[in-house]
């Protein structure tokens, strides 16, 4: 397969708005503010808008990485390719991999809530069934899956109605909630201070389950081969959509603390959003929150399973997975093979879940596990572009500070985060999370030794410029097209 023409993905199927709102919808605002304000605010209680705040600066960090390195490697695969072709093969491999386990356990911590929120918007007992939130979730889940199948068109048409339509209720209940009278509790800028949380422990702990909030806006990234102009459009998109989930994030956690007391917080772990609007708007509030949660999460099913399978891809394509996870459908132009396999997967965890116990118990050790591998894999990003980006960082102020500076301490930041948050979390979401990271030595060994062309990469280097390798070559002997194209006019100052 050396040359990409007719079974590549669909090339410019997406422009500069559709990017931003698949941004926007990979970080599920409603979403992870009904399943992840309990577990935060358990965390670290009060200090909870601070816990956001203080990992947005480092995640900025992080999003200028995909931004820049998007500019000189145009890649499915996104980190997989960029820490590969950067640092090392075998920690690009672990990256594109912590980005699948990732999206994969997400698969059930993300339908659950829908299944959920589903039957809430019917009857609120039946929401606490977890069996039946877990069939509503499924069938959910395999809709999504058809979306996705069906190409990127159709996905960001199905995204740009959900999504519109949440942020629309997120929107008139951030006004709503700034005009609420009847407060458990007054604001005070102390919670956006160091002073709430339990030492370094617990600001690390609060600093992971906010990395999860802010999980979801690089998807841009996996869809750049989808997208026009994607060199600038996806790391823009990117740092678009992490600055519109951080001000949602802020006023939602603020307005929870000031209007819920802590044991409305506590009782009800997988539904705060609906309790909150319920007291901000009674009557209409609580089902007009749960409808913005559902499509939400539906919405952030979708992104997620693009993010899985479009790695999947790139790794098939690169034969450092089974070859056929490559194949592209003839007609969709979508990674089939890839979406059929995460189906069969993610269905087998939602019957295994059913034995895990409650709906809140599942998703905090899931949100914790999914944490470190989000870590690992924007920690890696992060020290990436200061390589790639190495004989350019000392050219001008602003590629030292936003190519460099601020990138490296996202970085940074993510690694002490993985190490601090060890010792608070449960063996359990421990198991999870490392565990998934260490099943994947088994095929990165494999392929390895197979003699896959990933793992004898072209080096990275923003100073010459050089277009992504969509497919290695060396397989015949030949490229494709695009493989030794120096981009034209590429902005190698920022």
């Amino acid at each position: 397969m050396s040359n990409n023409r007719g079974r590549g993905l669909q090339a410019n199927a997406l422009g500069t708005f559709d990017t931003v709102v698949m941004a926007v919808a990979g970080s599920a605002p409603a979403y992870s503010l009904a399943a992840t304000t309990a577990v935060l605010v358990g965390a670290v209680g009060l200090a909870s808008p601070a816990a956001l705040l203080y990992c947005a600066i480092p995640m900025l960090g992080i999003a200028l990485a995909f931004s820049y390195l998007g500019r000189i490697d145009v890649n499915a695969g996104a980190s997989y390719s960029w820490v590969g072709r950067t640092l090392h093969p075998f920690l690009g491999f672990i990256s594109g991999w912590a980005l699948v386990i990732s999206t994969t356990i997400f698969m059930v911590a993300g339908s659950l809530p829908a299944g959920s929120m589903t039957l809430a918007v019917f009857d609120e007992d039946l929401a606490d069934n977890t069996a039946l939130s877990t069939l509503v979730g499924a069938g959910w889940f395999l809709v999504m899956l058809l979306v996705v199948l069906g190409g990127a068109r159709l996905t960001v048409r199905a995204q740009l109605v959900m999504s519109g339509v949440e942020l629309v209720i997120l929107a008139l209940f951030a006004v709503l909630a700034l005009l609420h009278a009847d407060n458990a509790r007054a604001f005070d800028w102390s919670w956006l201070g160091f002073g709430h949380f339990d030492g370094v422990t617990g600001f690390a702990s609060g600093a992971l389950i906010a990395a999860f909030y802010y999980w979801g806006w690089d998807v841009t990234s996996n869809l750049s081969e989808e997208t026009r102009n994607s060199r600038r459009t996806t790391g823009l998109a990117g740092l678009i959509g992490v600055g519109i989930v951080f001000l949602l994030f802020e006023v939602f956690t603020i307005a929870v603390n000031v209007i819920l007391s802590s044991k409305q917080i506590q009782d009800n772990d997988a539904n705060v959003l609906a309790v909150l609007g319920a007291q901000v708007w009674p009557g209409w509030g609580g089902k007009l929150l749960i409808v913005a949660v559902m499509l939400s999460t539906i919405a952030t099913l979708e992104t997620t399973l693009i993010q899985v399978t479009r790695s999947l891809f790139a790794m098939g394509r690169d034969r450092t997975m089974p070859a056929a996870l490559g194949r592209v459908h003839r007609r969709w132009n979508t990674p089939w093979v890839a979406i059929a396999v995460v189906g069969v997967v993610a269905l087998g965890m939602f019957v295994a879940a059913n034995s895990l116990g409650t709906v809140g118990e599942i998703l905090s050790d899931a949100i914790s596990a999914i944490g470190l591998q989000i870590a690992v894999y924007y920690g890696l990003t992060g020290i990436a572009v200061v390589v790639a980006y190495r004989r350019m960082l000392l050219k001008s102020v602003s590629n030292f500070v936003l190519g460099g500076v601020w990138p490296l301490f996202g970085a940074l930041f993510m690694f002490w985060i993985f190490i601090e948050s060890l010792s608070e979390l449960s063996t359990s979401a421990i198991t999870i999370g490392i565990g998934g990271l260490a099943v994947g030595l088994i095929p990165m060994l494999w392929y390895w030794r197979q003699g896959s062309d990933y793992y004898r990469p072209a080096k990275l280097d923003a100073a010459e410029a050089v277009e992504a390798d969509y497919v290695p070559a060396g397989r015949d002997g030949t490229r494709s097209d695009t493989d030794s194209l120096v981009h034209e006019g590429l902005p190698t100052d920022f």
